[in-house]
């Protein structure tokens, strides 16, 4: 019966195609948008696998990763002192100009790293040597300031080229890949030192402090004695991480915005799938009366449309995340928008779609299980 069941479906050809159709749009809009947005949301956090440290040391009115108040160079040694701490370096992060070749004046992100460590810099390296940073004028640019720092006259950025910030020198010895940043301005790396010398002076420089917790102790509790010592702020990498995404969902309208889309495809889903599945039950309606005159149940019939519904819903999933996947390959290719997928989304939207096929097969089961057979064959 249930492979007739299947039968009954693909011959509608028309209803077949109309509900794999809607059943993939809206699988493929929750995706497309689920995974944008997160990929939005990991940009506010780029800084962390960029520099991939456990504990983050900050003025205690800092809110999340990029609410960047300067706190005294002597707080780095304060921090050091505390038990626990295995290591302590400084980090300072600015927002410059930089001058191009033809007088173009372009935002960066300069970022002042410990010269000893280089803790901070993306250790991906494309092209050059980190430890060419120690150089005269050297600085590190990522591989996103070399598409943003283009000269219309001039070939882009690479190794040996020479450009200003804030009436400075910087001599590119290094390309590394890492995170973009939220606003879309390029990292560029220099030692601690040379950043405070780029920078406009002010009498607190030092952006952060990172920190690694000794062995066999944990960056919580660390973090939580330096708190206590020194009275600055201190994060652990995931603390960090959390705090950064909540105070954008709370502030911005990102959330609102993708949400609504995500929730616009959940209602698509629905609402097309469970007309067409009720006009497709209603047209079969002669012969589910048939099986039901010959002694089917009203359990049976309803196994046979979750069957039918299932099975239209597993085939549009599997489309709607086809496309998903063509479309993440070409935006990470160019490298936006962002794009990011974790397999708890994609339990979810899976989730979802056996939720609309369960929804539009109980409006079919409510009609079935209410008729007579005697009304089937009355004409």
């Amino acid at each position: 019966m249930y492979r007739i069941a299947l039968k009954m479906l693909l011959a509608d050809k028309a209803k077949y195609l109309m509900l794999v159709s809607a059943l993939s749009f809206a699988s493929m809009m929750m995706a497309q948008q689920a995974g944008i947005f997160i990929g939005i949301m990991l940009w506010t956090t780029s800084l962390l696998p960029n520099t991939q440290a456990k504990i983050w040391v900050v003025d205690p009115k800092v809110e999340h990763l990029n609410d960047v108040k300067p706190i005294r160079d002597i707080d780095l040694y304060r921090v050091r002192s505390v038990k626990g701490v295995s290591w302590a370096v400084p980090l300072i992060q600015v927002v410059q100009q930089a001058r191009l070749a033809d007088g173009t004046f372009k935002l960066v992100l300069l970022i002042g790293v410990d010269p000893t460590s280089l803790i901070g810099i993306p250790q991906k390296v494309l092209k050059g040597n980190l430890e060419d940073l120690h150089q005269a004028n050297g600085v590190v640019i990522e591989e996103w300031a070399v598409k943003k720092l283009v000269s219309p006259k001039f070939p882009p950025l690479t190794v040996g080229d020479i450009f200003e910030i804030n009436d400075h020198e910087a001599r590119v010895v290094a390309i590394v890949r890492g995170e973009r940043s939220f606003f879309g301005i390029p990292f560029v790396y220099t030692t601690y030192d040379r950043a405070i010398e780029i920078a406009p002076y002010t009498r607190k420089s030092m952006s952060f402090v990172l920190a690694e917790p000794a062995p066999g102790e944990s960056a919580e509790a660390v973090a939580r004695r330096i708190e206590a010592a020194t009275g600055l702020k201190a994060r652990t990498y995931d603390e960090m991480f959390w705090d950064t995404i909540w105070w954008y969902f709370k502030n911005t309208g990102l959330p609102v915005g993708f949400g609504t889309t995500v929730l616009l495809g959940f209602i698509v889903g629905i609402a097309v799938s469970g007309q067409i599945f009720y006009l497709y039950v209603l047209e079969n309606l002669r012969f589910l009366g048939a099986f039901k005159a010959m002694g089917a149940t009203n359990s049976t019939l309803a196994k046979m449309l979750y069957l039918q519904s299932f099975t239209v819903g597993l085939i549009g999933f599997g489309i709607g995340m086809v496309i998903t996947s063509i479309f993440a390959y070409f935006t990470l290719q160019v490298g936006e928008p962002p794009f990011y997928m974790p397999w708890q989304v994609l339990l979810f939207i899976f989730l979802s779609i056996l939720f609309i096929c369960a929804f539009s097969a109980y409006i079919g089961i409510r009609k079935i299980s209410k008729l007579e057979v005697a009304e089937v064959f009355r004409d």
